[in-house]
Parts: structure tokens; C-alpha cells; sequence
């Protein structure tokens, strides 16, 4: 500790250290709040450059007064350049910035000369008027106080303590290790890496970054800087005062003490992508296109997706008039830059005109490893719940960041200044964290198709801090459910510190208490790393226009009796969904088979339609899974079969959309029980079906789908209890037809009132309407 006591001279005796900086070759100690994070956006970015650039020979160091737990989110923030080294608690902890380990032995020499927290905060208990702050905070306490309350018996109290006192700000007072403080340690850590102090550059703005200016190292004190820093260091030839405030007086100090060249054009150079804009006003950035590309006869051909009743119909509608748009997704090719390749094509001259999908050509690896087997291995189990089967890749993820960027970058060549960028799903997880320094001036939101787990669940992910901090880039994050926007910022709370906004309640809308995703109130917005995120519910929507004009078509009604004859006067129970270890297939068939057991009665009288849609090729996850559901089918047919009768019919298949419609419209219950399901379309579906076929149905619906929230008059049942799934069906299965018929109409009015276009309309509003209050007062 002996160097950090020979460095906490007064500004008297401190003579100026000699600088022998070089452009481009140099380490900036800078303070944070007032100034690293304070400026222009040009001049935070042209900061943030200095300190990416390759090769980077200028170094970064944050010197604040923060807790180093509070400083966390900064490091996940694209915005703000990654240190080198962080001096936090005023100079009490010293870690490196990538791996927040100590440097060397000081934090250990600093811990050795503290006496406690409760030692000090029980000597100053007879001072009631400091009221300590509730901060994260090691090595030192701070308090609330004015500088009236520094009395002379406080100081005597805390050099009793053999501790240091440090004011600043006129309200903010640290009580320290003796000989600890900003300038000390910036000092100790020249020493213990090996630079010299006549390379270190300070930055500052408060009476708490005096101690740096006083090793005599050449100094910055931006603009707007506290009155008494300023007057104390005015007349110090080695402190240049400048009139930039935040990063533009960084970068004015740096140019004076000759760190960066004078000369604008030798300026840090941009990105080539930062201030490039196009002329899109809405893009959207979406995994797939929103067309089929095939290939016959060697001809590259696109064709209309398959399902009609997916998001995309909806999306491409916000294009029908005179939106200017994009649409950013991949295009499988040979290579990343196959020769002749159209990186722009019309997606329908005649029905959106001013509407082009953006190409990014992708390797059948980029595909294989960013969203067959990282996303799905590694996000996708922790997304609905399941760590155990969770895998993670270090190269993986490196592969999923490379996409992401290409993303992010060809975003950017779309949007037109000031456009509204809506990003699609958590294969894009990391799109606004490279998008938001290349264009701050875009309106970000996000869109959350799957789940949002809880937050001791998210943070089981490697890469959780790089995740919640590309999110805390966006302008606007929506969910499906309340749920999800509570867990999420259970995930942000405990990754950075949090200001919440208002809550509102979710009742009428929502189950609140009678569903196990149910929450009373939701919150509206959050505050994070300088930043305001705005969230919102907004349960995906289904066609239910397509669906009643489907039904009411001749060949779907045909299709209909003709399911309705097959069964033969027993109750069908239709039973759709994707091969996949969320969606409780097993669970599923296992209590089939324990009603037939407890209720011989429904032998010969009800059968399942259990329709299982095939993974996409190259999920090798799934196939064991396919293989039980195989073997338990088998067996309940075996087990229960008649001459002319079998308990389930099994179709592993993919269905045309109008004979998946035809089957809702044909059987009188849908069990939808998915152990995990951000939302679940089908259920949506099924009422839909059943109410424009002029039919009641029973809804069995797992309390752990999305939907279950919002569909109130669905039988909810709990798919990890094999009672309750075997006595929910018996249920259905013996309903009366009045109270069938009830269910369905309430049903049906929720999925009518808030179908696929209300569910696009209402999201894009709201983002839209992001900030409005603030623009209000400001104006």
C-alpha cells in the first residue's frame, strides 16, 4: 500500500508528469457518468472506434465511482467501447475489464488497510443525518450527506477509522481505506502493468476525479464539468478544459494532448456502414423470407409459403399501400458471395410495389450451425424450460454473432433515417447490439415469438449478459403473454440495476390467478444502462377471416364429413402439433391410455387424431423422441383395439392448411397440452374452425401455453400431472352441450376480436407511440 500512500499528495506539491504520449498509443482513464457516457452520439461513436480498432494500440480504463456490480451492463453495451482495466468503488476495486479478475496484489493491499462496513457504519451511527446509499459498493461506504454534516467530530470519527473522508458533488460522501482514491490507484495500476504514467491520459468531471488530475498526468475536463473541479485545475498546464461535454470533450482533449491528430480527416475512421441509410420506412427482419425458394430444372423459382395462415401474411400487409419496406432475411446458397446473386428482389410488384426483400446469402453450414443446432441446442431448450438438454457450443456462438451481424449490417444499409426496425424472434438475440451503433437514429423494437423463461432459467445461458444487453438496445421488446414481460425483467434485474416504470393490471384481459402463467400486474418499461426500454403483451393472433372462408368452401366441407363419416359417430379428439420434446406428445398418449384404463366406459366411443408434423430435416434432436411416440401409439392400439375400432390414429405428416381445418371442424374436443408453449397457435385455430362451422368444442388446454392466459373458457389442465390430464379429458369428454356451447362463443369472440391483424396493428402502434411522452415534454 506504500505506493498508494505516496501517491495521495496535494495538488501543491504534485508536480506535472512529463507526457510522452503518441497518437493511437496511449491509455484513457476516464470517469463515467458526466463523461465516457455522456456527449454527442457521433462522438460516442467515433470514441467507441478508437477503442475497437484493429490493430488497437490506445487502451481503456473506467475510473469510477461506482460499485463494480453496477457496472456490469456497460459491458454488454455495444455502445460504449470494452475497457481494459476498471477502477471502481473511487479506486477501491482494481480488475482487468475483460475477465473482472484482480490486477495483481492491490485490491488485496486495499482489503488489508479496511476496517469493515459494520466497523465504520457502527462508529458513525451517532451521525443520524448520513444516510448511506443503497449501491452496490466493496471496500469503502458511501453515504447521502451535506457538506454542513462534515463536521469536525465526523472527521475525527473516521480518522479514528484510520480512513480517508472524500466529498463530492456537495451530497455524496465516501468514507475509504486510508490512501485510497481514483489517482492512487490509476497510479498503482501503471505500476503493477508495467506502463508509464506519462502515457495515461484522465478524463473527469467531478470533485471525485480530483485525485487523477493530481498525479499530474495530462488531464481532460469536459464540459459542464462541476464548478470547484473546474476552478481547482484551471490554471494546470498539464489539464486542458474543454467545451465538449462528454465524449466530444474527450476527443477534444485527446486531439490537444496530442493522443489523436489534429487534423479532421485523421479523425477515427468510421464504420463504412455508420450514417449510411436507405430509403425503407418499416424493415423487417425475420429468419425466413416471405416467399419459398426452390430450385427445378436447375431454375431458381419462388413460390408463396405453404402455410397461409402463418405471421408472414400479416407482416406483408403493413406494405400494401405506400410504405416504403424491407424485409431482411437469409437465402441458402453455395457460398456468402455467390457470383450473380441478387441481394435485392421483389417480393409482389402487383400487391406491395414499394416492398423488396434484402437477401443475405448463407452457406448450408451458416444455416446447420446458427439455427439447426445453436439455436435449437443451446436457446431453445432454456427458452421453454428444459436445461437439462441444453447444449453449448463456444464456436457455435461465434458462428450465431457472425450472422447476427450480417443482420445487423445489411439492416442498416435499409432503413431510411429515422425508420422503425422490427426484428423478429431469439434466432436474431444479438441484431440490435450491432445495429444500434451503426445507426442510433432507428426506432428498434423486438418481437418474442417463443417463451421468455424465468430469470434463474435465462441465466443459465453462457452468453445471458451479451443477450440482455442487446435487448436493452431496443426501443420497444413485446411478448406474448405478461408473464414473459415479468420474467424478463426479473432477467434484466438481475443483470443490471433496474428503474421500473408503471405497472398496469393484466385482469380483464389475462388470467391473473387461475393460471400458472398468470401475474396480476405487468410492468410497461424499464430503465437500464442510460437507456428507457419500453415492453409490452401481445398475444400473436389467428386469420380467423381465412378460416371462416376456408370452412365455407365446398371441397373443405366435403373434407369435413368425410372425417366425420371415418369416425363413425364416436367423439373425435384432434390432437396437432410439431415433433418436439416442448410440446408433450408423450405426456400426451401416456394419459390416453390411463383413460381408457380408469374409464372403460369411453372404449369404442372416442378416438385420437394424433397428428404429428415432422421436424425440419437436420434436427437429429428429435429423432429418439419420434421413435417413443412410435412405440406408445403401438402399444395403446395394441392394448385397446377392437375388430372395428383403434383408440388412436397416428399421421406423422405435414397437413395442407384447409385439412387442418377440416379436422378441427370434424372433431369435438382439441387437447393442445404442451409441457412449455410460447403461445399456441392451434387453440386459436381450433375455436375459430369449430365457431365458423356453426359447432360447439372443448378446448384441453396446458396451463403452461401462452394462450391459456388469454383464451378464458379452455379446459386447463397441467400436463405434468397425469391425474389432472386423464380427469381434464374425462371431463371434456362428458361436458354437457350447454356449457360446451358456451365456452366456444367466449372463446370465439377473444380469437375473433384479436386475430393476426389486430395482434400486427397493435404492436406496431405501440411502437410507434415509443418515446411520444418524452418527444411531449421536451417540446
Amino acid at each position: 500500500m506504500a505506493f498508494l500512500q505516496s501517491c495521495s499528495t496535494s495538488s501543491s506539491t504534485t508536480s506535472p508528469v512529463v507526457s510522452t504520449i503518441t497518437p493511437g498509443n496511449f491509455l484513457l482513464a476516464t470517469d463515467l457518468d458526466g463523461t465516457l457516457l455522456a456527449g454527442s452520439a457521433e462522438a460516442r461513436r467515433r470514441v467507441r472506434e478508437l477503442f475497437t480498432a484493429v490493430p488497437r494500440n490506445a487502451r481503456l480504463a473506467f475510473v469510477t465511482g461506482r460499485g463494480l456490480e453496477s457496472i456490469l451492463p456497460l459491458l454488454s453495451d455495444p455502445t460504449i467501447p470494452m475497457p481494459d482495466y476498471i477502477i471502481a468503488d473511487v479506486g477501491a476495486t482494481i480488475v482487468h475489464g475483460h475477465d473482472l479478475q484482480p490486477v495483481g496484489n492491490l485490491q488485496q493491499e486495499i482489503a488489508a488497510r479496511w476496517p469493515g462496513s459494520q466497523a465504520v457504519l457502527k462508529a458513525l451511527a451517532e451521525f443520524p443525518r448520513l444516510r448511506r446509499q443503497s449501491v452496490p459498493q466493496e471496500r469503502r461506504c458511501s453515504f447521502v450527506a451535506s457538506e454542513a454534516d462534515v463536521t469536525p467530530a465526523l472527521r475525527a470519527a473516521v480518522e479514528a477509522l484510520d480512513c480517508d473522508l472524500l466529498m463530492s458533488a456537495g451530497c455524496y460522501l465516501d468514507v475509504l481505506p486510508r490512501g485510497v482514491g481514483k489517482g492512487p490507484a490509476l497510479l498503482g495500476l501503471a505500476q503493477a502493468i508495467g506502463i508509464a504514467p506519462s502515457s495515461i491520459v484522465v478524463a473527469g468531471d467531478t470533485l471525485n476525479d480530483l485525485s487523477m488530475f493530481e498525479t499530474g498526468m495530462p488531464g481532460i475536463v469536459v464540459g459542464a464539468a462541476e464548478p470547484a473541479l473546474v476552478q481547482k485545475l484551471r490554471r494546470r498546464a498539464s489539464v486542458y478544459i474543454a467545451t465538449g461535454e462528454g465524449c466530444d470533450g474527450i476527443l477534444e482533449g485527446l486531439a490537444h494532448h496530442g493522443a489523436l491528430p489534429r487534423s479532421p480527416s485523421a479523425a477515427p475512421l468510421a464504420s463504412s456502414l455508420a450514417g449510411t441509410h436507405g430509403d425503407a420506412d418499416l424493415v423487417m427482419v425475420y429468419h425466413r423470407l416471405p416467399f419459398d425458394e426452390i430450385v427445378e430444372d436447375g431454375i431458381a423459382l419462388r413460390r408463396r409459403p405453404k402455410s397461409p395462415n402463418g405471421i408472414i401474411p400479416t407482416l406483408l400487409r403493413f406494405f400494401a399501400g405506400s410504405r416504403k419496406g424491407s424485409w431482411v432475411a437469409w437465402s441458402q446458397q453455395d457460398s456468402r458471395a455467390p457470383q450473380g446473386f441478387e441481394t435485392h428482389v421483389a417480393v409482389d410488384a402487383v400487391a406491395y410495389p414499394r416492398l423488396r426483400a434484402a437477401r443475405i446469402p448463407l452457406t448450408a453450414e451458416d444455416v446447420d450451425l446458427f439455427y439447426k443446432k445453436f439455436s435449437k441446442e443451446a436457446f431453445w431448450p432454456i427458452i421453454f424450460s428444459f436445461p437439462d438438454k441444453a447444449e453449448f457450443n463456444a464456436t457455435h456462438w461465434e458462428r450465431f454473432l457472425e450472422v447476427n451481424r450480417l443482420f445487423a449490417e445489411q439492416t442498416a444499409r435499409e432503413a431510411a433515417e429515422g425508420a422503425v426496425v422490427w426484428v423478429h424472434d431469439y434466432n436474431l438475440w444479438m441484431v440490435p447490439a450491432f445495429l444500434r451503433p451503426l445507426r442510433p437514429d432507428l426506432r428498434i423494437a423486438f418481437f418474442h415469438h417463443t417463451a421468455f423463461p424465468s430469470s434463474d432459467v435465462f441465466n443459465i445461458l453462457p452468453w445471458r449478459r451479451d443477450i440482455i444487453g442487446s435487448l436493452l438496445q431496443c426501443d420497444y421488446v413485446g411478448f406474448h403473454i405478461p408473464r414473459y414481460v415479468e420474467n424478463f425483467v426479473d432477467a434484466v434485474r438481475s443483470f443490471a440495476p433496474v428503474e421500473m416504470g408503471a405497472a398496469v393490471p393484466c385482469a380483464p384481459r389475462f388470467l391473473t390467478y387461475g393460471c400458472a402463467l398468470g401475474v396480476d400486474t405487468m410492468t410497461t418499461s424499464i430503465e437500464a444502462g442510460g437507456r428507457t426500454v419500453t415492453l409490452g403483451a401481445h398475444p400473436v393472433g389467428t386469420d380467423v377471416a381465412l378460416i371462416e372462408g376456408l370452412v365455407a368452401r365446398p371441397e373443405v366441407a366435403s373434407m369435413t364429413a368425410a372425417i366425420e363419416d371415418y369416425l363413425g359417430g364416436v367423439t373425435g379428439i384432434v390432437s396437432i402439433e410439431r415433433l418436439d420434446y416442448v410440446k408433450g406428445s408423450l405426456e400426451k398418449l401416456q394419459a390416453f391410455e390411463r383413460l381408457l384404463e380408469q374409464h372403460p366406459e369411453h372404449i369404442g366411443k372416442v378416438q385420437l387424431l394424433n397428428i404429428i408434423t415432422p421436424a425440419a430435416k437436420g434436427m437429429e434432436i428429435y429423432d429418439s423422441l419420434r421413435l417413443e411416440v412410435d412405440r406408445t401409439v403401438g402399444r395403446i392400439n395394441g392394448r385397446f383395439s377392437t375388430l372395428d375400432w383403434v383408440p388412436v390414429r397416428y399421421f406423422y405428416r405435414s397437413l395442407p392448411f384447409d385439412e387442418v381445418i377440416a379436422h378441427y371442424a370434424a372433431c369435438g374436443v382439441a387437447w393442445i397440452t404442451p409441457l412449455r408453449d410460447g403461445l399456441n397457435l392451434v387453440a386459436k385455430e381450433y375455436v375459430a374452425a369449430r365457431k365458423a362451422a356453426g359447432k360447439s368444442g372443448v378446448l384441453i388446454l396446458s396451463e403452461f401455453a401462452g394462450a391459456a392466459v388469454e383464451l378464458h373458457g379452455a379446459l386447463l389442465t397441467n400436463p405434468y400431472d397425469a391425474n389432472a390430464m386423464t380427469a381434464t379429458l374425462h371431463q371434456a369428454l362428458t361436458m354437457g352441450e350447454e356449457e360446451r356451447s358456451y365456452r366456444t362463443a367466449r372463446m370465439a369472440m377473444i380469437a375473433t376480436e384479436h386475430d393476426v391483424t389486430r395482434w400486427g396493428d397493435d404492436f406496431l402502434a405501440a411502437v410507434m407511440n415509443t418515446g411520444l411522452d418524452d418527444e411531449r415534454e421536451a417540446a
